[in-house]
């Protein structure tokens, strides 16, 4: 009698301890619907219930899932896998922007510099003129700036301009010293004679083809790093199918509905699941990787005619080479001015010499502002080194996120889509569009158009840094950029569970934003983990101050990119 009043006692308990834990497993799945703010606790049944309106989390057994959760649940499962791309990309992205702003800033510095040399040489050696040579100076260094930060300036006419304001200087202190005072006239004519009496020489072309080789390089490295932000904004923010959501719902967040709030994806399921929302990315793989290689070739050609820095800091050299031409060439210079422009009306000269002064009161230089970071070269190097890191970011990315956050790590225990099982037995695809045909988890219908564009893009670059397509000198041929970021600019295919007003057909009308300007290799096997670690992102302009004129440029071309970073 005794046994049997114990036996009863026990299956009681049994029985109590089942209903308690039913309900302790809602309760564990509210408490983390409530915890990821996932809804409202109301939509949650509190006990379990059958699940016949369910359309993806389907079980046998009770849930505890209505289908207004199972709504909120594919919501949260798009946010959380595109925090998850941005949270992946943020380093690439920071690294490029961050170089973005640094490269200009050694632009600007090395014009600054630059420019002190020029203005010092005159100084230094032709002192009567350097008050007056000060103005054309300057205009040069401000349209160089202005070429190089995107404005397609005529290389061969700046440069021009500089030479034919600076021949009448020349002529009245070096070549015809002995008088003073010139009437504007005369002096204009001079000035107007500068293109046809060559006084200069081969210098003026020679400077415009230095400047512009140089330039264009400068200009395309900058172009370039603008698109590969382009790239990753464009990928950040990747809109997917409703295959891939409801994919990723049920792999996500299926198991919270049968109590399984802390189990994790088996790592092959959870491949071909992303593999399958990435298809379209994983095409950009051939391209980024080429994109970083060409780069790589573009830096290794940067040297010579084509090294902005060494061009910049040397045109004091070619403007004193051409200066002492024109002395050479005084008497035929002078013969050719008085037969065109006749002889100039002008005061004897109290006092004019040339003379080597060391005073430089007169002319105020400007501070050094020389870039942290050694040479353009050294930087271009160290940022090419942490790039290189990154060769295989959009080949390896849907493995990457399974096995560093999506993944579990239970050999014995994971979920395989239906059920807790100890290992994945469907086979696992490869990456990319045509590998997607026989995946088991996600129908991918075709290529994604915003990401076919975002490709054609890196295909013209390339060609560029490659220099198979060649701009004319001064200027690039112009990418179409945007920041991939805006309203209704993204990629994917767009329903109604998206909540897009489409056509009549049911059509969504989707473009990218354009602005003018300018893997580790893994088998079809997922016991093959991937390893990849991520690093610990022509109007005139006159008589401008350098510091207005080239920071503002700065902020307008280059900042933004981290204002971008910092506002995802």
């Amino acid at each position: 009698m005794d046994a049997l009043w114990v036996r009863c006692v026990f299956l009681l308990a049994c029985c109590c301890a089942s209903g308690l834990g039913s309900a302790n497993k809602c309760d564990e799945v509210r408490k983390v619907f409530q915890l990821r703010q996932i809804g409202p606790s109301h939509l949650l049944p509190s006990n379990p219930r059958p699940g016949s309106d369910l359309q993806v989390c389907v079980s046998k057994n009770s849930t505890c899932c209505t289908k207004k959760m199972e709504e909120r649940y594919q919501v949260a499962a798009r946010r959380d896998i595109q925090n998850l791309l941005q949270t992946s990309s943020s380093s690439l992205k920071f690294l490029i922007a961050r170089n973005v702003a640094a490269f200009q800033e050694s632009f600007e510095a090395l014009l600054w510099q630059a420019e002190n040399y020029t203005i010092t040489l005159f100084q230094d050696l032709y002192h009567s003129m350097a008050d007056q040579a000060a103005g054309p100076v300057r205009e040069l260094f401000t349209d160089i700036s202005l070429f190089l930060l995107g404005s397609e300036f005529s290389v061969d006419e700046l440069v021009q301009r500089f030479f034919d304001a600076l021949f009448p200087l020349v002529y009245d202190h070096l070549i015809s010293p002995s008088l003073s005072g010139v009437s504007l006239g005369h002096a204009e004519c001079v000035r107007s004679l500068s293109r046809s009496v060559r006084p200069f020489g081969g210098v003026p072309g020679h400077l415009a083809d230095q400047i512009a080789r140089s330039g264009v390089s400068g200009k395309l490295l900058l172009q370039a790093l603008h698109l590969g932000i382009e790239v990753i904004n464009t990928t950040d923010h990747l809109q997917l199918s409703r295959e891939c959501r409801r994919a990723l719902l049920k792999m996500h967040y299926c198991p919270h509905c049968q109590g399984l709030t802390q189990s994790k994806p088996c790592m092959g399921y959870c491949i071909n699941v992303m593999r399958g929302c990435l298809a379209s990315m994983a095409e950009i793989d051939i391209h980024w990787r080429e994109f970083v290689r060409s780069l790589e070739g573009l830096s290794a050609r940067m040297h010579g005619p084509q090294d902005l820095e060494q061009v910049l800091l040397g045109i004091h050299r070619l403007v004193r080479d051409a200066v002492r031409h024109a002395q050479e060439n005084g008497p035929r210079l002078s013969a050719q001015v008085y037969k065109l422009c006749g002889p100039p009306s002008r005061k004897p000269a109290q006092s004019v010499s040339i003379q080597h002064s060391s005073s430089r009161e007169s002319i105020p230089l400007k501070a050094s502002v020389r870039a942290p970071g050694g040479s353009l070269a050294n930087r271009r190097k160290d940022f090419l080194s942490s790039l290189r890191l990154y060769l295989t970011y959009y080949g390896g990315l849907a493995d990457q996120l399974c096995a560093s956050d999506l993944a579990s790590n239970d050999a014995l225990s994971c979920w395989n889509g239906t059920e807790i099982v100890k290992s994945y037995t469907l086979r696992v695809v490869g990456n990319g569009i045509k590998a997607q045909i026989a995946n088991p988890e996600v129908k991918v219908k075709g290529a994604d158009p915003v990401i076919n564009q975002i490709i054609d893009k890196l295909k013209h670059i390339n060609q560029l840094l490659q220099g198979k397509s060649i701009p004319k000198l001064g200027s690039l041929d112009q990418i179409e950029t945007g920041s991939g970021d805006a309203e209704g600019r993204y990629s994917g295919d767009c329903d109604d569970e998206d909540g897009c007003a489409g056509s009549g057909a049911g059509e969504v009308k989707r473009k990218v934003s354009r602005v003018s300007k300018l893997s580790p290799d893994v088998t079809g096997n997922h016991k093959h983990h991937l390893h990849y670690h991520h690093p610990a992102k022509d109007s005139e302009v006159k008589g401008r101050s350098r510091s207005f004129r080239l920071t503002g440029a700065i902020w307008v071309l280059g900042l933004p990119c981290l204002h971008v970073l910092l506002a995802l």
